[in-house]
Formats: C-alpha cells, sequence, structure tokens
C-alpha cells in the first residue's frame, strides 16, 4: 500500500494560564497536548482517530493540516512535509473541523467561489462542483441565503462543501459530525462513505465509535496526547468491539476500572 500521510515523533505543549491552572488545581505551566505520537495512512483508506476529549485528537489534526506547528516531529503529507513545506501540503488536503465558522455575513455561493479561487480551481470547473456539491447537500436553494441566517446543519453542510472546493487527495475532518441533529449526521456520513467508495483518503477524528467502526479501515487510539494503539479496525475488533477495545485499554493506561 501507498503511504499518503505520514507522521513522525509528534509533540506539542501549551501553555496553562494561571486562571486555567486553578480551575485543574495543577501546578503544572505547560501541558503535553500531543507527545511522541508516529502513525502512518494510505491512499483509498480512512484512518479514523479515536480518542476521548481533550485527548490530542484535535492538536494531531491541526498540525497535520498546517494550522499550528509542531514543538517537535515532522508529518509527510503527499510527500511534502508540514514543517518544510506547509504551503504545499495545503495544495493537497482538505479540512474540516466542527469548530469551523463562516463568516455570517457571506453566502455559501460566495464563500464557495472564494476558496475556490483560493484554491486555483479554474472557474469553468469550479461552478460544475458548485452545482453537483450544493444539490447533492441541499444547499441550492440556501445559495444566496446570508450564513449568520441559515440552521446549524445546513451551515455544517456548507463547511463541508467548502472544504472540500479543490477536490483534494486527502481529506482531514475532526468529528464531522459533532453537534449535528440525527438527520444532518446521516448526510455527512453518508458523503464520507461516498468518498470513500470514490478512493478518496481519509483522515477521520472521532469519539463516536459506531461511525468508526461504520467507515474506518485503520485506528489509532490516543489517549492524554499518547498513540497508545494503531492497526486496522479488524485485528483491533479481533476479540472484542471497538469499544469494549479502547476502555480495556484506556482502564489500563490510567489505572481504572471502567
Amino acid at each position: 500500500m501507498e503511504e499518503i500521510l505520514r507522521a513522525e515523533h509528534l509533540r506539542k505543549t501549551f501553555k496553562i494560564s494561571a486562571k486555567q491552572r486553578k480551575i485543574e488545581r495543577t501546578e503544572e505551566r505547560c501541558k503535553v497536548a500531543v507527545n511522541d505520537v508516529s502513525f502512518s495512512a494510505y491512499r483509498g483508506e480512512v484512518f479514523g482517530l479515536l480518542g476521548p476529549n481533550g485527548a490530542g485528537k484535535t492538536t494531531t489534526l491541526r498540525i497535520l493540516s498546517t494550522l499550528i506547528g509542531a514543538d517537535s516531529g515532522d508529518a509527510i503529507v503527499c510527500g511534502c512535509s508540514v514543517r518544510k513545506q506547509p504551503e504545499e501540503v495545503r495544495k493537497h488536503i482538505g479540512f474540516m473541523t466542527s469548530e469551523l465558522k463562516l463568516e455570517s455575513f457571506f453566502t455559501p455561493s460566495y464563500l464557495f467561489d472564494f476558496f475556490s479561487e483560493l484554491h486555483g480551481v479554474p472557474k469553468e470547473k469550479a461552478m460544475q462542483r458548485k452545482q453537483e456539491l450544493f444539490r447533492k447537500f441541499g444547499i441550492d436553494r440556501f445559495a444566496e441565503v446570508k450564513v449568520g441566517d441559515l440552521s446549524t446543519g445546513m451551515k455544517q453542510k456548507a463547511s463541508l462543501v467548502i472544504s472540500i472546493v479543490q477536490d483534494p487527495e486527502l481529506i482531514i475532518f475532526d468529528e464531522p459530525t459533532n453537534g449535528l441533529d440525527v438527520l444532518t449526521a446521516k448526510v455527512v456520513t453518508d458523503f464520507l462513505i461516498e468518498l470513500k467508495n470514490m478512493g478518496k483518503s481519509i483522515i477521520l477524528s472521532t469519539h463516536i465509535f459506531s461511525l468508526a467502526e461504520k467507515i474506518c479501515d485503520r485506528i489509532g487510539i490516543i489517549v492524554d496526547g499518547n498513540m497508545i494503539k494503531e492497526d486496522t479496525l479488524a485485528a483491533i475488533t479481533e476479540k472484542r468491539s471497538l469499544e469494549e477495545e479502547f476502555f480495556a485499554l484506556y482502564a489500563q493506561i490510567k489505572g481504572e476500572n471502567l
């Protein structure tokens, strides 16, 4: 199999404010968000990064997407280094997070055109792609409505579509169904499956076991910034369900009975 991404010993720390130290009842001035994380993902597969809130999933994906820099380590994405060639990496990836907030004053149509031009997509191709994606997600009826006036679900659909305007080789999704109603979550999940069937490479962070089991080929389990297991879904779930395996590993790491 051909590697499309290889993360090598990624580490990232953040300073903890005095207020946050008081809340967390700690004297530590820095928090290790990602600690020596390494893993590989391959073309045409869905790699699921599974872990609880605060485990380091989002930080890892932001490093891979060149939104933040690692303190040490590197990642090779589509043959380019996120440390040395961030602009080249951005040409090959799409990134979507549930925290992405589109400017409320603009319309989905304007934002799609803006990001298409930003990525250098030819106008004719951009127009065709916009029509296809807007129709698929039911955005066409709201194309000229300001984002601020859209429902939460429609905002999420618009964010999803805009994140893939350039038809990227690798698509990175950070909790794509987080906070969505069941109908909108199904639309997003079905689209992830469609992308997979098209042979797209996807990195997906989630804490939803059913979603991971439904679409992932490989799984990386991350706890407290550490990658504690990485393997195919089939290997991880050989003896028990993904949920059971996760909690067994979590209890082992934490020394707790769950």
